[in-house]
């Protein structure tokens, strides 16, 4: 029995000399050890660690959470999970360590403390793979900003070209909008520029700094709407991703959430968007547990919703809900007076995207543009504009260069001529309007009138040319 005791006490103090020179080693080996308590509070640390982490000799750091030293720690994780963490890297500043993490019990084995040990410089075969960590986290990086680009806003007011009062009036109503914080039902017809306005709105608003989602409704398949806008759980439903799906409910928490075409949402979902609006909670497919959500809904149709209401096609309720703010955005034939405006947004976006000197418009080519309906508002004027620039290579576009894909062009402005009026008559009116009302909106300024129409200032003393009494302003 005396043998086996005293083997038993030789094996105890082999025990605690081993722990001693294993400790021992590693502080000699390691580029920095700390040591913490039960409660993560630092209780001591080598010169080597302070030299590494660039802390005065004489700063006090004994008492002192961990994390106040190191905030990338994991030493309180350590000591409250009572595991240890045998390799890990840890970021500290523009530096990458490899350390290693064990708890330190008492003979009861409860857990007492921690001891963390900076192995980065005597592990070298461990350097390619934390050179590979930081690329990685630089692609990361990267990959966060571009993604946050995406989802922020692409247009703000200043873009949503033209002075008209109709523009005007719209713009007005949509910059009140963005300093509230209600739902807002945009309608129109299609082409008018809904989702620029969409975009403006938000990027005016208090939620800038937050993402902006859009989703068109009625791009969507009626059987991946649900999951689209709640997300589902993995094996939700056929097909479902294995990692499950994020719904633009919870991408835009915190910002907007762009729904375009919302006449097109079938009866079927309205019910659910309209419990998401009232409870500002989702319930992803597949799952019980609901996820509170802050969103600002923008809602963009281009039927006529009240129709569709009384028609029994669209919920009343939900209608409601979103129709808090409402802004009729006007056709292009009520905004005639911008048309040179817009057309020189277009020809600046096209040479800006071919690096070609920038197109002119002609006045006979503008007259001829203004005598069609536009059913597709300024998208088809672009497209328009597109075409007559590839056909081509003269720098000044004349009303001969859109007859050839716009032949029933002439007659939408002259309708609107009172008894008597000619084409040129309207136009000219409709111009010196414009240029009157962006004249005295900038006092007189004729470069900060320029850019308020969204075109150059030679282009406005060419124009003002046309205008005697207006030259003067």
């Amino acid at each position: 029995m005396a043998s086996r005791a005293e083997a038993l006490t030789d094996r105890d103090a082999l025990l605690r000399r081993a722990g001693s020179s294993f400790f021992q080693m590693m502080t000699d080996l390691s580029e920095g050890v700390i040591a913490v308590d039960r409660a993560a509070r630092v209780v001591w640390m080598s010169d080597k660690y302070r030299q590494l982490l660039g802390l005065a000799a004489d700063e006090q750091v004994v008492g002192r959470p961990v994390e106040e030293i190191i905030p990338q720690s994991r030493m309180r994780n350590v000591v409250e999970a009572g595991e240890p963490n045998l390799v890990d890297l840890m970021q500290f500043g523009e530096r990458w360590f490899v350390v290693t993490r064990v708890p330190v019990t008492d003979e009861g084995g409860a857990v007492i403390g921690g001891l963390g040990f900076v192995l980065y410089d005597r592990v070298d075969y461990l350097r390619p793979v934390v050179d590979q960590l930081a690329n990685l986290q630089h692609e990361l990086e990267s990959t966060r900003r571009q993604l946050d680009r995406q989802r922020s806003s692409k247009y703000t007011f200043s873009q949503f070209a033209g002075t008209s009062p109709a523009a005007r009036e719209v713009k007005n109503e949509a910059r009140r909008a963005a300093a509230l914080d209600a739902n807002v039902l945009l309608t129109g017809e299609t082409g008018t520029g809904k989702e620029l306005l969409a975009h403006a709105i938000h990027a005016a608003s208090p939620r800038a700094q937050r993402p902006f989602i859009g989703v068109s409704v009625a791009a969507i398949p009626e059987t991946l709407l649900e999951a689209e806008f709640f997300g589902a759980t993995s094996g939700a439903y056929t097909g479902a991703d294995r990692k499950g799906r994020t719904g633009k409910f919870v991408l835009a928490d915190g910002g907007t959430l762009f729904l375009d075409e919302i006449g097109d949402m079938p009866m079927s979902l309205q019910s659910k968007l309209l419990r998401v609006l009232q409870e500002r909670e989702v319930e992803p497919l597949g799952s019980n547990r609901v996820q509170p959500v802050d969103v600002r809904v923008i809602a963009a149709t281009s039927r006529n919703l009240d129709a569709d209401v009384k028609a029994g096609n669209f919920r009343s309720d939900l209608y409601y809900r979103l129709h808090v703010l409402p802004i009729r955005v006007p056709p292009l034939r009520e905004r005639l007076a911008d048309l040179d405006a817009l057309s020189q947004v277009h020809l600046e976006n096209l040479a800006d995207g071919s690096g070609v000197p920038q197109r002119e418009l002609a006045f006979d080519a503008l007259q001829y543009l203004a005598g069609y309906d536009w059913p597709g508002n300024v998208r088809e004027l672009r497209n328009v504009i597109e075409r007559a620039c590839a056909q081509t290579d003269a720098q000044v576009l004349h009303a001969a260069d859109f007859r050839p894909f716009l032949p029933e062009a002439g007659g939408g402005a002259a309708e609107a001529a009172d008894d008597g009026e000619t084409l040129d008559t309207v136009l000219r009116r409709a111009e010196r309007s414009a240029l009157e009302n962006a004249l005295r909106a900038a006092g007189g300024n004729k470069a900060q009138a320029a850019r308020a129409l969204g075109i150059s200032r030679s282009r406005l003393y060419e124009r003002l040319a046309h205008h005697p009494d207006l030259s003067g302003n």
